[in-house]
């Protein structure tokens, strides 16, 4: 299986510059957070290497992996896979800004979706803080299912805490690498979305703080398997490619063409089939209505 690796540089995009030392930290450099060469103060060059969003794509997720939800009930992954694509988020709640600013990114584009959480689409975020707590889990829900504003989404949106073995293993399956900084208390981490089918298998992987609506839709489509969406839905995946080292679709020049091929000989075929039948109709009102011969 191909691998894809993505160097958290370019998946923390709070600054402008990949070289910018803040941008592990979520964009919120603090007095004391860096070394005199720049680096964080508790993580060594070769531990920062170790961040980064791998692309496993189609591979399962362990369902049977035990945490909390917002309740503090005990849960397993597979309870939110009831037939429907799932959207997985990792983040932990206390983090400063790259956490909150790609949760609100997803509440963004899931609000202009027509597709209905629920109904169409479960999304289950992950604290990979082993010391965070349900009831931390709880106020987060409680402040993105108000923002969301949809019908559904309280019982569609879940917000999950669990033990280092847990979110370990879910982690490193799914290709998420992180390094947690004992001096600064805070985590040196990529972001972005993934898209599972509601098997539990790695489908999509959408990358940054900003989901494009159309990435996010095509991307929820394709792990149903064409079991939500529309028509519409069908033919721009046929006109868009996804593009693993980006986490975006794109626009394939050659599907467009044949497309545009069809669709340019159906327009010809039925322009002809109209000329013609307006020209039989024309004949026959010439020939007028035939009169029956007398004695």
């Amino acid at each position: 299986m191909k691998h894809v690796l993505i160097p958290v540089a370019i998946l923390l995009l709070v600054t402008g510059s990949a070289a910018t030392s803040g941008a592990q930290y979520n964009g919120v450099p603090k007095s004391g957070m860096m070394t005199k060469g720049g680096m964080p103060a508790g993580i060594s060059p070769n531990e920062l290497k170790q961040v980064s969003f791998e692309q496993n794509l189609g591979v399962q997720v362990p369902l049977d992996l035990p945490f909390r939800d917002e309740t503090g009930r005990a849960v397993q992954l597979s309870r939110y896979f009831t037939g429907r694509p799932v959207v997985l988020a990792l983040v932990y709640y206390e983090c400063p800004m790259l956490c909150v600013q790609a949760l609100n990114g997803l509440v963004k584009s899931l609000k202009v979706l027509a597709l209905e959480p629920g109904r169409d689409y479960a999304i289950v975020t992950v604290s990979f803080n082993p010391e965070e707590t349900p009831a931390q889990a709880a106020a987060k829900k409680d402040e993105y299912v108000a923002r969301l504003k949809r019908p559904g989404a309280a019982d569609a949106w879940h917000f999950l805490t669990g033990t280092e073995a847990s979110i370990r293993l879910l982690t490193d399956t799914v290709g998420f690498h992180y390094v947690y900084d004992a001096a600064t208390k805070q985590f040196a981490h990529p972001t972005g979305m993934i898209v599972l089918t509601p098997e539990g298998k790695t489908s999509k992987y959408v990358y940054g703080i900003d989901y494009g609506p159309r990435d996010l839709r095509l991307a929820l489509v394709e792990a149903s398997d064409h079991k939500v969406g529309t028509p519409v839905d069908r033919l721009l995946l046929y006109c868009y490619h996804y593009d693993p080292t980006t986490g975006k679709y794109g626009l394939v020049l050659m599907n467009v063409l044949r497309l545009a091929g069809v669709l340019t000989v159906a327009m010809i075929g039925g322009f002809i089939l109209l000329m013609r039948r307006r020209e039989k109709r024309r004949l026959a009102e010439q020939d007028g209505p035939t009169t029956p011969a007398t004695n």
